[in-house]
């Protein structure tokens, strides 16, 4: 596969013709017997730049790699091509404040995106997270009030990762967990992963999770086709159906949930459709689906358009959309432009950027 195809200025879920694609929505739209799709094409198409809302971004989506990460990486890149290598070799932190600067965020939390720290060897693992968390929390000391700090965990390993646990919020003072949304053939809604929900619920913890590819499609879906385009969307999906389906979200009422890249391709399944057949304006039922992904989380990273704030906003109250950028991918500025024109009004806007991160941590107003 030609990797130069990479682009790092289009973030994880690629890039595309945004015009182009809002009018073939709306064409869709027009004649799709599916409940709502008129009226989101309508609002697609009618989407105006809102009035600047300048307040400070919380920036949920935020990314960081530690040299010896980035060592590890490397070493595996050599084998195998790892998806964002290029990217993980020229972060500097310096560069990463000049962007927060420049897209107003107040304050980023820290996270690993994929591929993460698990390559089969739990030894290794546990010393790759360590090594990570410690460096987080240095940043976090380092630039006070800039950063914050969602703990990377070694799962499958669920003796290590409970350690884990433990020591980034007893001893670092971690703000939540970041997972990815799946470690080999294991999803988050796995029955071994029990005894680390039970804890992360007991601790009423945040858990951001971040998509992930699969070994088994990494690469090879199709030539030219990137796993950014199709297979994290998707994987973010089979995350969130493991989640429900297993039970595990029912049992972690505590745990607060969000979901990078505006929740993946999840809207685009059939697992959510047989209870939103009658409407999605009532009142979910306790413990039902549609509660669930009512409940959870969405960051705008990969989301900032009047497409995906579209279609989140038709399932979920706006109140659970958060701002994400997804740096160094996506500088912070490039998603307030985009939010800019997705239809949000300058109070939802508002909410985006800052409100909503309250609700959701209410430490945050100091």
């Amino acid at each position: 596969m030609n990797r130069a195809r990479w682009q790092p200025n289009c973030g994880h879920l690629g890039c595309s013709s945004r015009r182009g694609f809002l009018r073939s929505l709306a064409a869709l739209g027009a004649t799709a017997a599916v409940p709502g799709a008129g009226a989101l094409a309508q609002a697609v198409q009618s989407a105006q730049p809102a009035p600047a809302v300048n307040v400070p971004r919380i920036d949920f989506h935020h990314h960081f790699f530690s040299p010896a990460w980035v060592k590890l990486v490397e070493s595996k890149n050599s084998v195998k091509p790892v998806l964002g290598f290029e990217q993980f070799k020229t972060y500097t932190v310096a560069q990463d404040i000049e962007s927060m600067d420049r897209g107003n965020v107040e304050k980023a939390f820290l996270s690993v995106t994929q591929p993460g720290v698990w390559f089969g060897d739990v030894a290794e693992t546990r010393k790759a997270a360590r090594e990570l968390n410690e460096y987080a929390a240095r940043l976090k000391s380092d630039y006070k009030g800039r950063y914050g700090h969602f703990a990377v965990l070694p799962l499958p390993d669920v003796e290590g990762t409970l350690r884990e646990i433990e020591y980034a919020f007893d001893t670092l003072k971690a703000d939540g967990v970041g997972l990815l949304s799946s470690y080999d053939d294991k999803w988050l809604g796995d029955k071994s992963f029990a005894p680390v929900w039970e804890e992360l619920n007991r601790r009423k913890a945040i858990v951001y999770t971040h998509a992930t590819a699969p070994n088994c499609c990494s690469w090879d879906f199709q030539p030219g086709i990137l796993p950014t385009f199709v297979e994290l969307g998707s994987d973010m999906a089979r995350a969130m159906v493991s989640l429900i389906h297993n039970g595990t979200a029912k049992a972690t009422p505590d745990v607060r949930y969000i979901w990078s890249h505006g929740g993946g391709s999840i809207w685009a399944q059939r697992y959510l459709v047989g209870e939103t057949t009658e409407s999605l304006a009532r009142k979910a039922p306790a413990d039902s689906r549609l509660h669930h992904f009512r409940r959870f989380y969405y960051d705008t990273a990969a989301a900032a358009d009047a497409v995906h704030i579209g279609i989140l906003k038709m399932i979920v109250p706006t109140s659970q959309i958060v701002f994400g950028s997804d740096y160094p991918w996506v500088e912070p500025h490039r998603i307030s432009a985009g939010l800019q024109t997705s239809g949000l009004t300058p109070e939802e806007l508002r909410a985006v950027y800052r409100d909503n991160a309250f609700q959701l941590m209410p430490q945050l107003r100091g």
